[in-house]
């Protein structure tokens, strides 16, 4: 059933559409200009000042500290506790472990598993800055919780989240928001995130067949989709990196395809968040741009529903 008793809505994956960014066609990398807006709203119609939006649509992310309270936080944690330590959803496609380890790296659609965590994906201090970013109703196109535990948390490494959501998921434009809230404090030597501030701007087009069921391995370790070092280089140079830390309760909110990634976490602290990507309705995949079939539902979901309706 719908959040709040609304209608499921589902997309159809054979509806044609004009790929405005290809990716992993081609025998060598390139650079592409941003075709889409990076802010579809306007400050009458949400939280966001003028001044947070200009600075979102410049650097391709904002910070909004306590977005949740102290209190929610430790609600949050135990429910991550919980999760984590389910031996039964242990043996669920959702759970992804560390390819060097048995802890959990990543439990995906937190907001299907856990009540909790669905109401957070429906709160309005989320939701109604998402739509205020993307211009329309949104629904989730995927949430996940990633762990990054002390002395064993893996690394992410430098990716544009779009690249793949359009490569193997069919979605067309760069009309989405990731949520990254923290649930750990998060500091610079245990696996912050890394941003290159204004590299949504450019997309950049990968090389590499996407391979049959691609997500198995990409989800411990990606390799195809991933930028080259060149590409890197220049965007690093341009932008450089922004390191973004926080205590636990704020979220870095950023553009779908900011250039971004972490280093592991060789420390004894933790590095918790749960990510939510809101996606505009007006934006629902269509068949996958380089892949033979979409990923599984907990990865890009179909079900168009609004959320926070």
């Amino acid at each position: 059933m719908a959040p709040h008793g609304g209608t499921i809505m589902t997309l159809q994956m054979d509806v044609p559409t004009a790929d405005e960014y290809p990716t992993r066609k081609a025998d060598e990398p390139a650079l592409l200009h941003r075709k889409d807006p990076t802010v579809w709203g306007s400050a009458d119609n949400g939280p966001f000042s003028e001044h947070d939006l200009t600075g979102y649509r410049e650097r391709g992310y904002t910070q909004v500290e306590s977005i949740i309270s102290g209190q929610e936080v430790q609600a949050f944690h135990e429910e991550l506790q919980r999760l984590g330590s389910d031996p039964e959803l242990r043996k669920d496609e959702r759970v992804v472990v560390e390819p060097t380890s048995n802890e959990v790296r990543s439990v995906f659609e937190a907001h299907n598993i856990s009540k909790r965590f669905s109401d957070l994906v429906n709160d309005p201090r989320l939701v109604e800055r998402a739509r205020q970013i993307l211009g329309s109703d949104v629904y989730v196109h995927q949430s996940r919780i990633n762990y990054k535990p002390g002395f064993g948390g893996g690394s992410f490494y430098w990716h544009s989240d779009f690249e793949t959501w359009h490569a193997e998921d069919g979605m067309p434009r760069m009309r989405a928001c990731s949520f990254s809230i923290a649930l750990t404090e998060n500091y610079s030597h245990n696996g912050a995130l890394m941003i290159m501030p204004g590299s949504h701007k450019s997309f950049v087009s990968c090389v590499g067949e996407t391979p049959e069921d691609h997500y198995k391995a990409s989800l411990k370790s990606q390799e195809i989709g991933t930028p080259d070092q060149k590409s890197l280089e220049y965007l690093a140079h341009q932008h450089g990196i922004d390191v973004l830390t926080g205590p636990a309760g704020g979220a870095t909110i950023f553009d779908c395809n900011c250039m971004h990634g972490s280093g592991g976490n060789i420390t004894p602290f933790p590095r918790s968040n749960l990510f939510v990507v809101f996606n505009s309705v007006e934006n629902a995949p269509t068949a996958p741009f380089a892949a033979n079939r979409p990923r599984p539902e907990f990865l890009g979901s179909t079900d168009t529903t609004p959320v926070g309706r």
